[in-house]
């Protein structure tokens, strides 16, 4: 039942997207923008060898999510929570959250190989910055007389984090989790069209090298199917672990 709900909400925007891509292939009609009609046919008759793509990709940015979350959210409790922390740890993060780190990737290939880590860590670092920092500020917003409340009704820190400060902050971090999909997705990209011969990105960028642009389009729609599936995972999880905020 769910699913087709899904299925319903695209629908329309699915077919704005194709309308819109049509209408634009047959103004420029050139090969470099295929009628989506080819472009689909090209990515089901591709499908065969973009799977191996699509995986390898998928496993990239889940586990990039996965390190970012793992270490972003817990700090983020204790700097909202723990003002002494926050004052410590706030200006690290304000000196190295403007830089851009995807510069480093060069530095990260050479300490951690050519492998798969060095790419997940790179995508990690940078959503790590902006899950950390959403988590911060939703529990710091949290009214402290709710604090002084529990306090003084014999509450200790373990309860106060597990009741107020984790459902406080848990929306905000599925916010944050769809717009570091988008960012996750462009970052993924980048890093695949290095060293490897593996990934949506390397796909992608080959194809245009050969000049393949119907191919170049399935690798695409590819990539837009991955983020997809992952706002789609996303919401569902949110529908399932926020119940309070979808009854209100």
């Amino acid at each position: 039942m769910y699913l087709g709900k899904i299925i319903k909400k695209y629908i329309i925007p699915v077919s704005v997207v194709y309308i819109i891509w049509w209408i634009a292939a047959i103004c420029i009609n050139r090969p470099v923008l295929p009628v989506p009609n080819d472009a689909f046919v090209e990515f089901i008759k591709r499908l065969p060898v973009l799977w191996k793509h699509i995986i390898l990709s998928l496993y990239r940015i889940v586990s990039a999510m996965g390190m970012a979350l793992a270490i972003g959210v817990p700090m983020g409790l204790i700097m909202g929570y723990n003002k002494t922390m926050d004052e410590i740890i706030s200006p690290v993060i304000y000196l190295f959250h403007p830089v851009p780190k995807i510069a480093f990737l060069p530095v990260v290939m050479i300490l951690f190989g050519l492998g798969d880590f060095a790419k997940i860590f790179t995508i990690s670092i940078i959503i790590f910055f902006l899950i950390l920092i959403t988590v911060r500020d939703s529990v710091k917003n949290i009214d402290k007389q709710i604090y002084y409340s529990l306090i003084s009704m014999g509450a200790d820190s373990f309860q106060i984090y597990r009741h107020v400060a984790i459902p406080a902050a848990l929306p905000a971090v599925f916010t944050m989790l769809r717009l570091c999909i988008g960012t996750a997705i462009a970052v993924l990209f980048f890093t695949e069209t290095f060293a490897t011969d593996y990934g949506i990105g390397y796909y992608i960028v080959d194809a245009w090298a050969r000049v393949a642009y119907k191919e170049m389009f399935a690798g695409i729609i590819a990539l837009s199917a991955i983020g997809l599936v992952l706002y789609g995972i996303v919401d569902l999880f949110e529908k399932y672990i926020c119940r309070w905020k979808v009854a209100g």
